[in-house]
């Protein structure tokens, strides 16, 4: 029984741990806390998805579906053995599971079968999602297997848990059978092997994707009448560096309140005379970084 972590430590840990940790949109303060309360946390529960890819499965499990809101876990972790945070706090994964089973892992015991729903998992467990369509065909690469196994640990050193803290889906609530594909024993063969001895990292943090920008569209784009988002994206980045000349705005349409702001920019470039006449050039446009949309 234990505090749940916060997210700075959370990232911390995983890292210290030796893993590769992606901090995914907003996932510091997305939580389903307003339904329910979050913690104590008695132990980390291991799901797959059903879903192949790696954008796709994290993008899913942030959002959740109609019938289920996300996020739908603490973390994903892939099939190169990288973990996407998700969300922190209360999340859709556990949902009603077996009381006798918390008990077991909260006084780490051996585990009876899961045979009755009548206690909130979704309070008391951490959960990872797992990259898996879980069809008992889809491999479970060895550097997937691997960050689960350090990722538990990590979780478990950081509240002085065992291995006997962490447990499956499928032995929480009754006709789950996730993750399919190894046993949850033999993971935890591996947790406490791993909990023996020191972690492996800490690990670098994740490499950002480089930034992507609009390519000039050219000037004759620029012309009465034109309407698109990139106008927009250009207002805002005029705006942001001080030229904008907006009395309402920036909007989709090319106006003459967008030829006055462009024209701010290009003075504040140096240049002058026709060289600022309102109408981007490659030059000043990529200075201006616009960002794609």
């Amino acid at each position: 029984m234990a505090t749940p972590l916060s997210a700075s430590r959370l990232v911390k840990i995983l890292r210290d741990e030796g893993l590769v940790v992606h901090e995914y949109r907003n996932w510091r303060t997305h939580n389903r806390n307003h339904k329910g309360p979050w913690g104590p946390v008695n132990g980390v529960m291991i799901h797959h998805t059903v879903t192949k890819g790696t954008s796709n499965s994290v993008e899913l499990c942030y959002e959740g579906h109609s019938a289920l809101p996300g996020p739908l876990c603490l973390g994903v972790i892939d099939k190169e053995g990288e973990v996407w945070l998700v969300g922190n706090g209360r999340a859709n994964h556990a949902g009603l599971g077996d009381g006798d089973v918390l008990r077991a892992v909260i006084n780490e015991t051996g585990l009876p079968p899961d045979n009755e729903a009548d206690t909130d998992g979704n309070r008391h467990f951490y959960g990872f999602e797992c990259i898996n369509l879980g069809d008992g065909k889809d491999p479970w690469p060895e550097v997937q297997k691997l960050a689960i196994e350090k990722a538990s640990a990590a979780i478990c050193r950081a509240h002085g848990w065992t291995e006997k803290s962490v447990i499956g889906h499928l032995e929480w609530q009754p006709g789950k059978q996730d993750p399919r594909g190894f046993t949850m024993r033999s993971m935890r063969e591996r947790i406490a092997k791993r909990l023996g001895g020191q972690p492996d990292g800490p690990s670098e943090p994740a490499p950002k994707p480089p930034a992507k920008y609009e390519p000039f569209p050219g000037a004759d784009f620029f012309r009465p009448g034109r309407t698109s988002n990139i106008i927009t994206a250009m207002g805002k980045r005029l705006v942001a560096e001080g030229c904008g000349r907006y009395e309402v705005g920036p909007s989709p349409e090319w106006s003459d309140a967008d030829k006055k702001s462009y024209a701010a920019w290009q003075r504040k470039l140096g240049f002058s005379g026709k060289d600022a006449d309102g109408i981007p050039g490659k030059t000043s446009w990529d200075k201006l970084k616009v960002p794609n949309v």
